[in-house]
């Protein structure tokens, strides 16, 4: 018998049948192209790479966040967001009644409803966010919910971790998240402590070696805390001291936005916690008044106007991208972007080209300096296209640019978890909160412009008159970008 030829055909249709897989389960005509290129031209190492790197989740439902097993309480809660976000809609200002759209899309794609009476503070970097953070946990009287991507065993750490032990302590429920990939370093040490002290604490997608590959693929970058149903904090900045920016150290210096958010916004990033939770936990936690207290009960907070967009694998369709592109259509004078990873695929840097060439001032602030050179070199090759009709450009000098923010028309203002990239859109598990009110927005919008003060701004003929050979290589890092 010929074992050659034999090996060979079994490969042929292995090869077919991986590049079937790949045509069926990949909906993105670039990602389908760049899986089946590498498939093709690189011989078993391109079909491990997508068998390993590549199931799409979102198909194939990695989880289903669905809280109510009656269908009758289902249907009952999207009436209930629907008039709730008909009246708010109503009672609130411009800000609002501008971008009906945006609004009726996130309450119809995700049940995220349109949430008044808000108080909203915009935290700027880790020096700002955590004492707040630490005065919230202190105050508790009833339940903590931390959700995290990365949190480390470090001083500002073991500063929560004090606090949250001294909380159980009070007979106050501490539930606790960490994805294991971004938080590795915790899994054998801090996590035991906490657990052993009463914390209920699990991995989010736990990595086992065989599923390791497709588990590190999907991975939660959600950072959220919630305290009692009334107090959350939501935004770019993970557990850890690089965080804080201090004038006595010589270290990278880390820009970072978060948001602190009271009142009736809360209540879908605790529905958010609530679904990761009975995923990662295996439990069956039900809302009831004690996690989700009425409107009635809750003190006059503000008048901020607050809904979440949030999506994953376990999403229909990739919310946070449609609200980002609803966002950009809906405005009509500025649109202001911060994102420290920027890989925008095909439907986003449309928008953006056309916004431009409408006579919208569209600016761009992303790193100067990178924590990832393959990524900031795809990036880079998107910059020719948006710089030709007008779109400016900013590099970002001062430190690390980690902020994810977005601010349209002194009226809109988005920040979160997500980045501008295929990853944030498609495979992680992302929330933004989006904040429909001028004061937040020009709040976001003076920080913008004060962050480009230590920017460099992209000149499009030096841009474009740069070496070819470095052109020709972000041009190839570009074609890897939809697995980035």
């Amino acid at each position: 018998m010929n074992w050659l030829l034999v090996t060979e055909i079994a490969y042929i249709i292995l090869l077919a049948l991986v590049c079937m897989r790949i045509i069926y389960d990949t909906h993105n005509a670039s990602k389908t192209l760049a899986y089946l290129l590498f498939a093709l031209f690189v011989p078993v190492a391109g079909m491990v790479f997508y068998l390993l790197f590549g199931t799409n989740y979102r198909s194939r439902k990695m989880y289903s966040k669905k809280l109510f097993d009656n269908e009758d309480m289902a249907v009952q809660l999207r009436e209930n967001v629907y008039q709730y976000s008909k009246q708010t809609y109503a009672e609130n200002d411009a800000a609002v009644k501008g971008n009906l759209e945006l609004a009726y899309m996130l309450m119809r794609d995700s049940l995220s409803p349109l949430t008044a009476n808000n108080s909203v503070k915009l935290l700027i970097n880790g020096e700002n966010k955590f004492p707040e953070v630490l005065q919230a946990l202190s105050e508790a009287k009833q339940h903590i919910h931390i959700e995290y991507y990365i949190y480390e065993d470090d001083e500002i750490g073991r500063q929560i971790e004090k606090i949250l032990i001294a909380k159980v302590k009070q007979g106050i429920t501490v539930r606790f998240i960490y994805d294991d990939f971004g938080s590795h370093s915790i899994s054998r040490n801090l996590a035991r402590r906490l657990n052993e002290n009463g914390i209920k604490i699990f991995p989010f997608l736990k990595i086992y070696f065989i599923a390791f590959a497709n588990r590190l693929n999907y991975r939660n970058h959600r950072k959220i805390i919630v305290i009692d149903g009334r107090t959350a904090f939501v935004g770019g900045i993970n557990v850890s001291n690089k965080y804080i920016n201090s004038p006595n150290e010589k270290k990278l210096f880390w820009r970072d936005t978060h948001l602190r958010i009271d009142g009736m916004g809360v209540h879908y990033l605790q529905y958010l916690f609530f679904c990761d939770w009975n995923f990662c936990a295996n439990e069956n936690l039900q809302p009831d008044e004690h996690y989700f207290p009425r409107e009635n009960t809750l003190e006059a907070c503000g008048n901020k106007v607050v809904q979440i967009a949030a999506s994953g694998p376990d999403s229909d369709t990739p919310t946070i991208l449609f609200s980002v592109l609803q966002a950009i259509n809906l405005a009509t004078k500025e649109i202001l972007i911060t994102s420290p990873y920027f890989i925008p695929g095909e439907s986003l840097l449309d928008a953006l080209c056309i916004a431009s060439l409408s006579g919208i001032s569209v600016k761009l602030l992303v790193p100067g300096i990178s924590d990832s050179f393959l990524v900031n070199s795809a990036a880079k090759s998107y910059y020719k296209d948006l710089l030709k009709t007008g779109v400016e450009i900013y590099l970002y000098q001062k430190g690390f640019i980690h902020a994810k923010t977005m601010v349209t028309d002194e009226k809109i203002a988005m920040v979160g978890t997500a980045n501008m990239d295929y990853r944030s859109f498609d495979l992680n598990f992302e929330v933004n909160a989006i904040v429909y009110d001028r004061e937040i927005a020009v709040g976001l919008r003076n920080a913008f412009y004060q962050d480009i003060k230590h920017a460099v701004k992209i000149d499009p003929d030096e841009w474009n008159a740069r070496p070819r050979l470095k052109q020709l290589f972000e041009k190839t890092a570009r074609l890897m970008s939809p697995m980035l």
